[in-house]
């Protein structure tokens, strides 16, 4: 039985996010900014069509909120990632098995269900639209590549209502599309990969579906040779139902005015340390070094670039914010010179390991049971309650080096204080 695969994802994510608790955005122009509104990083269909680049710094287009009418809002992430987990919980309602891409992205296997697999992405969109207000596409396929691409085409071509189905179309219209669109609309081949590519005269999708596999796997890799067996319907790439554990996990952010006082690097690298952890806990994780790193940025005038970054190693690893927040700030000091502007700072929880086996070390001692339950009732507070309910005195409370967001719209679906209000 050959397989059938969705991909279904929100049409200018950001943006939907935001025309839903205010309808008053919609067929106008309208951009979200990314950290400390520097450029965009979502379009809706009418700033695409003013020429709007994706990642376009806002003060190139600045202009364009008076000349034509134009509207800019600063990222809510807090907003996005409910709706996203609405989204998501939605769509695992129609497949028995699910992989979430990204925040606004799911594969969904709809492989020998009864009924149309078109029907069925109509269905998607309808329900989505109804329940939470945010148009999606789905792009449907034999393969996750095939679905990829088949959303592409989804969202592009009016004539497929939001929906396209390489299934629907004889051996003839797939080529004729395939032949239409540039290699670089495939999954996985990005510019520099495209251009390569080229090289070899596989300049659309089509070209690369007839490609030899063998001189693909030899000139590339077997990456991109699974990439031309996917084109040709073969499914190669397994849905994943739970998410494999980060390696890593960072947490940074720009100030949103320079930082001199160690006092306030302090403040900010403490809260990111409290993130990280968070994110430590949620996957079962202990962390075995730390790294820390500030440095003044790349357009720094009048006084030289200090980019320093150092790794901490624990005596053992730990999910505790407290502990990593001590071996941070130790770092932090290490490095830190007066007489530098600093734009930015992170820290990074590197060495990643099941907390459950984590070994101790016998002269050093190991994690107490409680302070796994403090960590736990913070984590639990925070997640009830919303994000820093429940932090530590020395991430600050003022936070003037927080990064601006000057035109953040309201946290409707998360905070109690700023839920919308309906007007009878």
């Amino acid at each position: 039985m050959s397989r059938v695969i969705a991909l279904v994802d929100g049409n200018n994510f950001y943006v939907s996010c935001e025309r839903v608790f205010n309808p008053g955005l919609e067929r106008r122009p309208v951009v979200v900014l990314s950290n400390n509104d520097g450029c965009v990083v979502s379009r809706s269909d009418e700033a695409k069509a003013l020429g709007i680049r994706m990642g376009v710094p806002f003060f190139e287009v600045r202009q364009m909120t008076k000349s034509h009418g134009l509207v800019s809002l600063s990222s809510n992430y807090a907003l996005y990632g409910d709706m996203s987990a609405r989204m998501m919980r939605l769509l695992g309602e129609f497949a028995p098995q699910q992989e979430i891409y990204s925040i606004d992205e799911c594969f969904l296997d709809l492989t020998g269900m009864q009924g149309d697999a078109v029907a069925c992405g109509h269905d998607i969109r309808r329900r989505i639209r109804q329940y939470l207000g945010i148009t999606t596409c789905t792009g449907i396929g034999s393969s996750k590549t095939l679905a990829k691409l088949a959303n592409h085409i989804a969202k592009t071509r009016k004539q497929c209502d939001g929906v396209f189905d390489w299934a629907g179309l004889p051996a003839s219209g797939q080529a004729a599309l395939m032949a239409s669109l540039q290699v670089g609309k495939v999954w996985g081949v990005g510019r520099k990969l495209q251009l390569q590519l080229q090289s070899m005269r596989i300049s659309t999708v089509l070209d690369l579906q007839r490609a030899n596999t063998a001189q693909i796997r030899k000139r590339f890799s077997v990456v991109m040779q699974r990439t031309v067996a996917e084109l040709n319907g073969e499914s190669c790439l397994e849905l994943e139902d739970i998410t494999a554990p980060r390696a890593q996990i960072q947490a940074s952010r720009s100030f949103g005015r320079p930082v001199t006082a160690l006092s306030e690097l302090r403040e900010a690298v403490l809260s990111y340390v409290s993130r990280a952890a968070e994110r430590l806990r949620e996957q079962g994780s202990a962390c075995a070094q730390v790294s820390v790193y500030i440095h003044t940025g790349k357009y720094c005038t009048g006084i030289s670039r200090y980019s320093p970054a150092i790794l901490i190693p624990l005596t053992y690893p730990t999910a505790d914010t407290r502990r990593l927040g001590a071996a941070a700030l130790h770092g932090l000091e290490r490095i830190y010179r007066t007489g530098y502007r600093y734009k930015k700072a992170g820290v990074m929880l590197m060495g990643l390991q099941p907390a459950a086996e984590t070994q101790a070390d016998l002269f050093a001692g190991s994690e107490k049971p409680r302070a796994a339950r403090l960590m736990t009732t913070m984590d639990a507070i925070n997640k009830t309650y919303g994000m820093n309910t429940a932090t530590f005195a020395g991430a600050g409370i003022k936070q003037p080096w927080r990064m601006q967001s000057m035109r953040r719209s309201q946290r409707h679906t998360t905070s109690w204080h700023e839920l919308a209000v309906a007007t009878a």
